[in-house]
Formats: structure tokens, C-alpha cells, sequence
């Protein structure tokens, strides 16, 4: 009887229910998210104006998938999706940019502190949501569901080494150290790392002390390639490399503390970069991530897995590794790529070809009464698919507003003063201003600019087919075209069945304009109301 007994207590100590005594035999866990950064853009994929080191070693040491899909092309909702495992439109307000996050979406965060693991974050967490103020929001939750913030470490006048004014003065290492130092004591950790950075707003010119060439520059082919793009996005890498190298201090620490090799590391990014037609956007600039595993003593290094992975998959991924039961949250989507970070093999592993899932409803406050511009998209083999949902909606926004201290005032076309000046954020502002974007509006008459700006903000078909090995900025639709229609019907079957199966209000109701209502709980602007409002 009484080896029975400690039988079977041996069993549930090994299931990792959260006994310290085995905390030295339970990974830690580094989640790294970078706040806008395109798939292109580190140097291991092989960008010429961009240097990732520490994204490089864990890249090269670890697993690096070269088909990793965010769950949206906005920051909101794609967090959404890793915290929870469902698709952003599963999950109510808490799915929404800038909506309330309700408590019964239990993040797997709180189930890995309830296992026995140390949590905690720096930098921003899942967000932008409103948490619950006060008592009165009985259905919020109170607290970040990336963990309890470790952000107190600030960069002042005397220890400033950042690289640009834009820069966040958190000092994300000094926090996790301090994370590891004081609050991780004897248990495993899981620490998310949330730099804002590239997130804009950027210091112009901030790449011209930091010893970038223009001319080292890939200028996407949906944006005009001149020397204010060119620096624009050298800004962006600036910012890039920040991130990159508090990464690199963590990695480097942990290293001489000995708990790197018992440590997963996890690097990505929350959607693609803040230019016009890549954040808030489906394309390809827009929700294709880089993304890198790291942890030598289970995961085979050294290899390039290509099948399509979505920001869904997270959760039960770490849940399975930590040997953490999902009691407690909603019916996980997405499904474990275990296997695939425990291969040997590179290249495409799944048997079947797998589909990953994107979309999005509203982004900023951009339309008539806030609509948003609901977008669904699904990557599979080659091909990436795009439904517009609401194809009469302008898809970066409404290109006229009211003024901000005056609701009778209508602001000019495009946003344009009489001196053909834009002023900033007032028009198309799903797009988030930036020089870029001043400059496809200010020179949009003119011959050579017109297309770019017609690819950013003008009014799209509802369905997109793009084959993004061939076309990775997605500009030759091939949707509709013959040669296409077989390949294209047996997508969409397969995509409508997904969203049926998710329970997507736009499909199935009851209310297919519920995201619509969601209160916005960040900045509102007025608008026009459309000639024809739908």
C-alpha cells in the first residue's frame, strides 16, 4: 500500500503540477515580442540593412520557422491570439484593439503560475486593452494577461545609451535581470519580453549615427524607392537593433548564470512593419513574422522548418512542453508544433499541408461611427488569400475628418492644408503617420507616386489571391483568373469551413456587426458619414 502511494505522488510530481523539487528539471521560458517588425527584416533572412545578432543565434542554434503568421496584422488582436490559442474573432472585446479584456479569457500565463512557474513581464505586455479601473468592472480583468509588469528600470539623463529619442527608456534587460535576481528565486521561469520598439513614432534621421547607408537599403516594390523611404525605413532598423540587443543581454546573462541551456527561447514579432500597406494590413509585409526557437537540449538546432505556423499554436505548444494542463481557459484553436521544434528533418515536416489563419476588424479610429475594415486571410502551401469583407470601406481609412477641437469643421481632402502640407492624423490614419506616409500624400499627383499611393489607401476587391513565394509584396491579384479558379473555389471551401467552425460572427452571427460596437477605449475621431453608409 504504501508504495502504491508514493507511486503514484511520484507520478503526479513528474506530470510538473508545480513542485520546486523538479523546478531544475522545467524549462524557463523567454518570450521575446518585438512591436511591428516584417518578416524581411533581420539580418539571419538575409537583410542587407538591418543587424540582428542575438535573433541570428537563436535563429541558428534553435529552430527558425520561415512561415510564421501573426494572428493579425495589428498589435491587439495578434496578442490576443498567442495568449488565448483562438483567433482574435473568437474572442469577443478581447479580440478588439483597443476594447476591454474580459476575465474569462484566461491567459495561459495564469495556468504556468498555477504550475508552479515564476511569471512576470517588461515593456508592453497584450495590449492596447482597457483593464479593469475599478470594482464597477466586475467582467474585466484586472491585470495584464502577458503577467505582473517589471518596467520600474529606466534609462535617465546619466545612463542614457539610447540609440534615438524614439526609443523606449525602459531598460528591458535591467528589468529581467532584476526579474531573475528577485522574483524567480527557485522556481522556472516564464518571462515575456515586450519591446515597443520599432513601434513609431521614430527620431528622423536617427540611422545617420548609427553608420547605415541608404544604398544598403530594400525598398519593399509597393513603396516608391528615393532617399525619404530609404531613410525611413533605415529608422525603422535603428529601432530594430534596440530590441535585438537588450535580447542579446539576456541571452549573454543567462549564459554566465547557467540557465541558458535550460532555458526556451522565443523570438518574434507581433505583426509587420508600421508602413503603409504593411501593418493593418493582411499582405504579406503585414502578418508574415520572423520567428526562432531555441533550446538545444530537446530542439534540434540548426534547422529551417517552412511548414506555415500560426500565432494560435503558441499556447498549446508551451502548455504541452511545461506539462501544463488548459483547465481553466476557453477551448484552445490552435495545435501544438511540438513535433515540429522536436524534428530532425528541415523543410516542410506535417504530412498534410497545414493552414494558417489572419484578420482583423478595427485598427485605430478610421471610419464613420468607428467601423473597422474586417478582413480574414489564410496562408497555405504558396498561396496567400485575402477576403475583404467590407470592400466599399476605404481599407486605411476614411481620407477626410472633422477637426479635432471642432466637430463642424471638416478637415481637407486627404488631409492636405492649402500649402499641399499634410497634417498629421487626419486622414487615412490606419496608417500611422510617418514620413513615408507624408509622402506618398503630398506627392500622390504625380505620375511616378500615384500607384504607391493608390496600393495604400485605395478601395480593394473583396477577394485577394497571391502567390507570396513569386510575389511577396502581393501586387498581382490572381484571383478570378482562370488558370487559378480550381485552386481558388478549394481555398475558400476550406477557409469558410474554418471560420464556420471558429463561430465567426461575420459568418454565423447572431450579430455579424458585433466588432463594430465594441466601445474603443483610446483616442476617437469623427468622420463623414459615407455616401452610401452600410
Amino acid at each position: 500500500m504504501i508504495f502504491r502511494i508514493a507511486f503514484c505522488l511520484t507520478a503526479i510530481l513528474n506530470t510538473g503540477l508545480g513542485f520546486n523539487a523538479y523546478a531544475q528539471d522545467r524549462p524557463n521560458i523567454l518570450f521575446a515580442i518585438s512591436d511591428d517588425q516584417s518578416f524581411f527584416h533581420t539580418s539571419y533572412q538575409g537583410s542587407n540593412f538591418v543587424n540582428t545578432p542575438a535573433f541570428d543565434r537563436v535563429a541558428r542554434e534553435g529552430v527558425y520557422f520561415s512561415n510564421a503568421y501573426a494572428g493579425s496584422p495589428g498589435c491587439a488582436p495578434s496578442r490576443s491570439a498567442i495568449i488565448t490559442g483562438r483567433h482574435h474573432w473568437q474572442n469577443e472585446q478581447a479580440g478588439q484593439h483597443a476594447s476591454a479584456w474580459l476575465k474569462k479569457y484566461v491567459p495561459f500565463v495564469d495556468l504556468l503560475k498555477k504550475n508552479g512557474y515564476a511569471t512576470g513581464r517588461t515593456g508592453k505586455g497584450v495590449g492596447p486593452f482597457q483593464y479593469a479601473r475599478t470594482e464597477e468592472d466586475s467582467l474585466w480583468r484586472k491585470n495584464d494577461a502577458a503577467g505582473v509588469s517589471h518596467s520600474n528600470l529606466k534609462y535617465e539623463e546619466h545612463n542614457d545609451e539610447r540609440f534615438a529619442k524614439g526609443i523606449s527608456k525602459t531598460n528591458y534587460f535591467g528589468n529581467f535581470r532584476y526579474f531573475v535576481e528577485n522574483i524567480k528565486k527557485d522556481k522556472p521561469f516564464f518571462f515575456w519580453y515586450g519591446g515597443v520598439e520599432p513601434h513609431r513614432t521614430y527620431e528622423k534621421g536617427s540611422w545617420k549615427n548609427m553608420s547605415k547607408k541608404l544604398e544598403d537599403v530594400e525598398v519593399p516594390e509597393f513603396l516608391p524607392d528615393n532617399k525619404e523611404i530609404r531613410g525611413d525605413l533605415l529608422d525603422y532598423a535603428v529601432e530594430i537593433e534596440w530590441f535585438d540587443l537588450h535580447l542579446q543581454r539576456m541571452l549573454e546573462y543567462m549564459e554566465e548564470i547557467g540557465e541558458l541551456e535550460n532555458t526556451i527561447v522565443i523570438v518574434t514579432a507581433d505583426n509587420g512593419m508600421p508602413f503603409p500597406r504593411a501593418k493593418a494590413n493582411s499582405y504579406e509585409y503585414g502578418v508574415h513574422v520572423p520567428f526562432a526557437v531555441r533550446y538545444p537540449k530537446k530542439f534540434p538546432g540548426n534547422r529551417v522548418v517552412e511548414d506555415p505556423i500560426g500565432f494560435i499554436d503558441l499556447a498549446p505548444t508551451i502548455l504541452e512542453i511545461t506539462n501544463t494542463s488548459p483547465k481553466g481557459m476557453l477551448p484552445i484553436t490552435g495545435k501544438s508544433i511540438l513535433n515540429l521544434l522536436q524534428s530532425k528533418e528541415n523543410g516542410v515536416l506535417s504530412k498534410t499541408e497545414r493552414a494558417v489563419y489572419s484578420g482583423r476588424e478595427r485598427h485605430s479610429s478610421s471610419r464613420y461611427l468607428n467601423w473597422g475594415y474586417p478582413q480574414r486571410s489564410v496562408r497555405k502551401g504558396d498561396y496567400l488569400f485575402i477576403w475583404n469583407m467590407k470592400p466599399e470601406r476605404w481599407p486605411a481609412g476614411a481620407p477626410q475628418k472633422f477637426a479635432e477641437n471642432d466637430s463642424t469643421q471638416l478637415l481637407p481632402i486627404h488631409g492636405l492644408d492649402k500649402n499641399n502640407t499634410y497634417i498629421n492624423g487626419s486622414a487615412y490614419t490606419d496608417i500611422d503617420d510617418c514620413p513615408t506616409k507624408t509622402y506618398l500624400i503630398e506627392h500622390r499627383e504625380e505620375i511616378e507616386i500615384m500607384p504607391y499611393f493608390d496600393l495604400a489607401v485605395e478601395k480593394r476587391p473583396e477577394f485577394e489571391l497571391y502567390n507570396v513565394q513569386q510575389d511577396p509584396s502581393c501586387l498581382k491579384n490572381l484571383s478570378g483568373t482562370p488558370l487559378f479558379k480550381k485552386m481558388e473555389k478549394a481555398l475558400k471551401t476550406e477557409f469558410l469551413s474554418e471560420l464556420k467552425k471558429s463561430n465567426d460572427p461575420r459568418i454565423v452571427g447572431p450579430d455579424p456587426e458585433i466588432f463594430d460596437s465594441y466601445k474603443r477605449y483610446s483616442p476617437m475621431r469623427k468622420f463623414p458619414e459615407p455616401v452610401s453608409a452600410n
